[in-house]
């Protein structure tokens, strides 16, 4: 009869999630004009794109939920309150820097 091993102990594998950053600042503008130029003059069709890529309702593309809801799936640093902030006092920077962030994120094929 052959012998059996039998195993008691499985390993675990746990992959810690890096942290990451935002990959232009919140005043950034000009490192797409595109993008700038849409949020400004043309605010709420920048607020749909940015909640289609997310696969939201057009109504939350520049919410701090969204802002939120992308940061976190990111692992990039901050609070629901800077979240808040960055949307009251600068939304049409705040919503621009989640639109670049998700361009160039796609472009690097790590936007999911």
């Amino acid at each position: 009869m052959a012998s059996q091993t039998v195993i008691t102990v499985q390993s675990q594998f746990s992959a810690a999630q890096q942290p990451g950053e935002w990959q232009t600042g919140l005043l950034d503008c000009c490192s797409d004009c595109g993008i700038c130029l849409c949020g400004i003059f043309c605010f709420s069709c920048l607020t749909c794109q940015v909640a289609a890529d997310m696969n939201e309702c057009c109504l939350c593309g520049s919410s701090v939920a969204m802002r939120t809801l992308y940061r976190t799936r990111y692992n990039i640093p901050g609070s629901i309150l800077r979240d808040f902030c960055s949307i009251w006092w600068c939304g049409p920077c705040a919503l621009c820097q989640l639109k670049r962030d998700i361009n160039r994120r796609r472009a690097m094929g790590i936007f999911w």
